[in-house]
């Protein structure tokens, strides 16, 4: 049933593509290159680490393992495969890897060949991946296979009556290294015990991020002076509509925001609904920039760096599709305010525990909290380094998964 899946989801991709759906024709032509790809770029001199991620985000979470097999390990080569569009063409050109391509639709054929190809001598799935033919492929050839990052809920396949095949997959990994105490729990619960809690790797990210910030003169001419700052990350439309009409009237706060989507569209309609000086990053001279209330991010590649220069952090998507990364503004120990959207991230909920994450459920409650950390500088120095606390105390999981596997 698995595989006859796969076909029908193959011929969705092509109808899709025909149709002009433009990851679907990138997903189809990077599918035609994988192949080659490996014949180009494996030697039969090498040996070779396999990590599969489904899209960027999880590529940020296997990068600290990567990074450091690498670079304690040089005799080892890594090949990278990628099951998303957009997370392949930002990390193609990642130079830790030796190969990088998409992994194959998990049929057993481009299961099979995959894996005789490349004849890893281990394997890693970052968080959510279960490829299932090329998960008993690894099996059969008694290749050891690794998940990380992962994390498990209640209401998964796996837990489900009916998610017996599901079930099964899980017994192809050497070992599960796992988030939290629940998702050893609930795979305990079905007869999985090769696991260990080690964490997210998520934070050795953000804190390797957080060392290599960039330096930003521009930024750094805006945010001169002794006006707070206020740093906006992933903005929607339904966010600016939170946080707009607080700043609309506190002159005394500089804001940076970096919208989720840039293009004009989007960039007129934040500058339409706030009544400050607002500048463009891109178009901005450094007079300009020092003169500016506002200070637009029309660029990507920034955000990560920018959030170094604020006092208090606004991560966007939690009135939608959901919060984006919250680790990378916390890092810097300042408090994050994000919407109510947020439950699937147990960041979110560590966050508020703590006290630096600030759930906000609209504009009335984001006024009120905001009205908090304005007149109480103490209360914003707890927050933020409550939030900072967090991060830096759950760093640590690289090196936990390198040392139970011995390449540490």
């Amino acid at each position: 049933m698995y595989t006859i899946g796969i076909y029908i989801y193959i011929a969705l991709v092509k109808i899709a593509a025909l149709f002009g759906h433009k990851k679907a024709k990138q997903m189809l032509q990077g599918h035609k290159e994988t192949f080659a790809k490996l014949k180009e770029g494996l030697s039969s001199e090498n040996t070779y680490i396999w990590f599969h991620v489904s899209s960027l985000g999880e590529f940020e979470q296997g990068r600290p393992l990567m990074e450091r097999i690498r670079a304690k390990h040089p005799e080892y080569r890594i090949v990278l495969t990628f099951f998303s569009p957009s997370g392949y063409r930002s990390a193609k050109q990642y130079p830790y890897a030796d190969v990088v391509c998409y992994l194959p639709f998990d049929t057993k054929l481009n299961a099979r060949r995959f894996v005789n190809m490349v004849n890893p001598k281990m394997a890693f799935f970052v968080k959510y991946e279960y490829w299932l033919n090329f998960l008993y492929t690894l099996k059969r050839k008694n290749i050891p296979t690794y998940s990380v990052s992962s994390i498990f809920r209640k209401e998964q396949v796996f837990f489900r009556a009916w998610g017996g095949m599901y079930r099964r997959v899980l017994s192809c990994f050497t070992h599960l290294f796992v988030q939290n105490e629940e998702s050893r729990q609930l795979l305990s619960g079905i007869g999985v015990k090769c696991v260990s809690v080690v964490g997210d790797t998520r934070f050795d990210r953000v804190i390797q991020i957080c060392e290599a910030a960039k330096q930003l003169p521009l930024v750094e001419a805006f945010v001169e002076g002794e006006r707070p700052v206020f740093v906006v990350g992933s903005s929607w439309g339904a966010d600016e509509a939170v946080y707009m009409p607080y700043f609309n009237t506190k002159p005394a706060w500089k804001l940076i925001i970096a919208s989720h989507e840039v293009n004009e569209a989007r960039l007129k309609h934040i500058e339409s609904v706030y009544n400050g000086v607002c500048v463009r990053y891109t178009q901005a001279t450094m007079d300009e920039v020092r003169a500016a209330d506002c200070l637009l991010i029309d660029c990507f590649g920034l955000l990560s760096s920018i959030y170094r220069y604020g006092d208090i952090a606004y991560v966007g998507g939690g009135f939608g599709v959901g919060i984006h990364n919250i680790l990378e503004a916390a890092v810097y120990g300042m408090p994050v305010f994000f919407g109510p959207n947020n439950a699937k991230f147990q960041e979110a909920t560590r966050l508020k525990e703590c006290g630096g994450g600030i759930e906000i459920h609209g504009t009335d409650d984001f006024t009120k909290k905001m009205q908090l950390f304005d007149e109480d500088k103490s209360a914003l120095k707890l927050a933020g380094d409550a939030a900072g606390g967090y991060v830096s105390g759950n760093s640590g999981a690289s090196d936990k998964i390198l040392e139970a596997l011995g390449l540490n």
